[in-house]
């Protein structure tokens, strides 16, 4: 029995599912292994085409519809299957693709305080934007209240970027995230956080 299970009848999950999320099931994604802990939420950003907001395009990427001859940058991600677990819209709308039990497609080569492929462990939250920008306000009321629902359901101890679990070869969320503010939110200590955000964070 997975260490989750006892806490199913939660008005606020029904198997891995947020209740506070839409729904939109992505076929990238798979059981995790036997013996993994979800233990770390890894955030990222994502646009298609970059730069640009308020279409479906991601939405189509993570459920395989996207039109790869729609625009010129989607021949360069041609073929590739990905997924999160969730999404955060520009102004603040959350929808989900893979139940949080299941392991989604979002993390790649990866690896974080010791541990590699952080898709066995890791629940991945996608944030409408790119990396060199400010989020909305919005986005990260919407991302406080997720992961305190995450926090309340699963044993979380690390939260990190795509940035963080894979150095130099991703940048997300970037410069324009303001990690001081998420901890602020959640009440979190240093702990949890990346020591390079934090540092930067007190400058």
């Amino acid at each position: 029995m997975s260490p989750f299970k006892a806490q199913d009848d939660s008005p606020l999950w029904r198997e891995g599912w947020y209740q506070f999320a839409g729904r939109l099931a992505s076929p990238n994604y798979g059981p995790r292994p036997s013996q993994a802990e979800i233990d770390l939420i890894v955030l990222h950003c994502i646009s298609l085409p970059p730069g640009q907001y308020g279409g479906d395009e991601v939405q189509r990427l993570f459920t395989n519809q996207l039109d790869w001859n729609a625009h010129p940058y989607f021949k360069r991600i041609e073929g590739i299957q990905v997924s999160s677990h969730f999404y955060i819209r520009r102004q603040g709308e959350l929808q989900q693709f893979v139940s949080c039990d299941r392991r989604a497609w979002h993390a790649g080569v990866s690896s974080y305080r010791g541990r590699s492929d952080c898709n066995n462990n890791a629940i991945g939250i996608e944030l409408e934007g790119v990396d060199d920008a400010p989020f909305d306000e919005r986005q990260y009321e919407t991302l406080a209240s997720l992961c305190a629902a995450i926090l309340q359901r699963y044993p979380i101890t690390q939260v990190a970027g795509h940035e963080h679990i894979a150095p130099g070869r991703k940048t997300d969320p970037g410069s324009g995230f303001d990690w001081a503010l998420l901890q602020q939110a959640l009440g979190l200590s240093s702990r949890f956080f990346p020591a390079s955000v934090l540092l930067k964070s007190l400058c």
